[in-house]
């Protein structure tokens, strides 16, 4: 059952941020949260309950609150029961029985449940004839992908529905990504404010959503493009996303916030918890890729580079979550790779620089399977940099730019993500430098992200964008 709404505040400004994930692991989400609340706002996030919970919870985190709340999926079940032809002719055969000996009264339902059955074991003569005659768009039922549309409908719409009913009157809804745009707006709608769009990436050139059929994708599209003319602003990760979306959806007004961490000090003495966990010598070099395991981030290119000439002694670390897990313990455990492939858990995002800044070189290798990986800036680059690590990365324009051609010097190589030989040079180039000249590398990127790459420029812009949608506001 949904709540009341929480009880309203009356600060400088107030701030209902919606996010289609638990807000656990989501830096960007937490770091804007975390500001706004610093700066005065009133700040609660709507978020996603955490797995296995079927109740709403509340948690105070930085001077802001997490209203976590679950996600409806009652209708899951339904679903795998009308996806299994076998499995609903059966459960509607065993209903007309149970039906049927209680009673002539219920015989006219019995012999529905019968049609019910009749009608799955048609759909079952339907996909053996298309699979004889190799009509595969028959084969499946329900059609390939819906299960993606189905999702939109009955939890990540519902889910909006179920945040904006237990939302507090605010000024300003803002959404994260589109599905946090849908409940941003959905709150809007019925409290009265304004929309602010926080687009990550593009959202539908990202994951699977790059991958579902076009019907599918052009819904979406316009869904975006209806919920976005609703937004009074549009918040984005880099210029070169901001570029693309001006060209999908109506903007009236832009802020570029790169997802920098804060300024970083490291310890006196240079911390070791990847080489603690994993058992690997200090002389011995840590490639490190940290955060999500997906596909097309590049994680059989990394581990393929270490069987490359030249990098025999190299160790691979992989510190993360996600769905590429086992893959990557398969990997681990493969004898060609001698031990020198690790597979850590995820750690937290408080203590994330710790633990890079053990590490020789980040390596980066984002495959070119969507435009939203060629256009992307990873949290990974700037985390690696604010470590002091230099970095091996895709040769993708954006980041390569950031990587190659900062003033003070470059950040660390670019490379051909797709190649494991590519990467391996790339890396080999930063290992083989003379010990001052990694020195003064490692150096440069902890200067540069003090300087420039941090969460304390960077959020100057959402700071300054908020304060000036508030003034007009009221």
């Amino acid at each position: 059952m949904i709540p009341d709404p929480l009880p309203p505040s009356n600060p400088i400004g107030r701030v209902a941020m919606f996010v289609f994930n638990d807000a656990t692991m989501d830096s960007r989400v937490r770091r804007e949260a975390a500001s706004l609340a610093s700066a005065g706002h009133t700040v609660t996030v709507l978020a996603t309950a955490r797995r296995g919970t079927t109740t709403i919870e509340r948690e105070r985190v930085d001077d802001f609150e997490i209203v976590r709340i679950p996600i409806r999926t009652a209708w899951q079940a339904r679903w795998r029961l009308i996806s299994k032809p076998g499995v609903g002719r059966a459960q509607a055969l065993a209903a007309a029985r149970r039906t049927f000996v209680a009673g002539p009264v219920h015989w006219p339902t019995a012999l529905g449940w019968i049609a019910v059955a009749a009608g799955w074991v048609g759909m079952s003569v339907i996909r053996r004839v298309a699979l004889a005659m190799r009509l595969r768009g028959l084969t499946e039922w329900p059609p390939a992908n819906t299960y993606a549309a189905a999702t939109w409908r009955w939890s990540i719409l519902a889910w909006a529905r179920d945040a904006a009913i237990v939302t507090p009157p605010a000024d300003i809804y803002h959404g994260h990504d589109l599905t946090g745009l849908v409940a941003a707006v959905a709150a809007a709608d019925r409290r009265g404010g304004l929309v602010v769009y926080d687009s990550h990436e593009l959202f539908l050139e990202s994951g699977g959503y790059a991958r579902l059929p076009r019907w599918i994708r052009i819904w979406l599209r316009r869904l975006e493009q209806r919920l976005a003319a609703r937004a009074s602003a549009v918040v984005t990760v880099n210029p070169a996303i901001g570029a693309e979306l001006e060209r999908r959806i109506p903007i009236r007004r832009m802020a570029i916030v790169h997802n920098c961490p804060p300024r970083w000090e490291p310890p006196s003495t240079r911390p070791e918890l990847i080489r603690t966990a994993t058992g690997i010598a200090l002389d011995a070099p840590v490639l490190l890729y940290h955060g999500v395991f997906s596909a097309h981030r590049g994680l059989e290119q990394l581990a393929a580079a270490i069987l490359e000439p030249g990098l025999e002694n190299a160790h691979a670390v992989f510190l993360g979550y996600g769905a590429q897990r086992a893959m990557l313990d398969r990997l681990a455990a493969d004898p060609r790779f001698g031990g020198r492939l690790h597979v850590l858990d995820a750690v937290d995002p408080a203590v994330l620089l710790d633990w890079v800044t053990d590490a020789n070189v980040a390596v980066i290798p984002v495959q070119p399977s969507t435009l939203n990986h060629l256009l992307s800036s990873p949290n990974k680059l700037f985390e690696a940099i604010a470590a002091g690590v230099p970095v091996a990365i895709m040769n993708f324009p954006y980041v390569a730019g950031i990587v190659r051609d900062d003033p003070d010097g470059p950040l660390g190589t670019v490379c051909d993500p797709t190649d494991p030989a590519a990467i391996a040079i790339a890396v080999r180039a930063i290992l083989e430098l003379p010990a001052g000249e990694r020195d003064a590398l490692r150096a440069r990127c902890l200067r540069v992200a003090r300087e420039h790459w941090n969460w304390e420029t960077e959020s100057t812009h959402l700071m300054a964008l908020v304060a000036d949608l508030l003034s007009s506001h009221h």
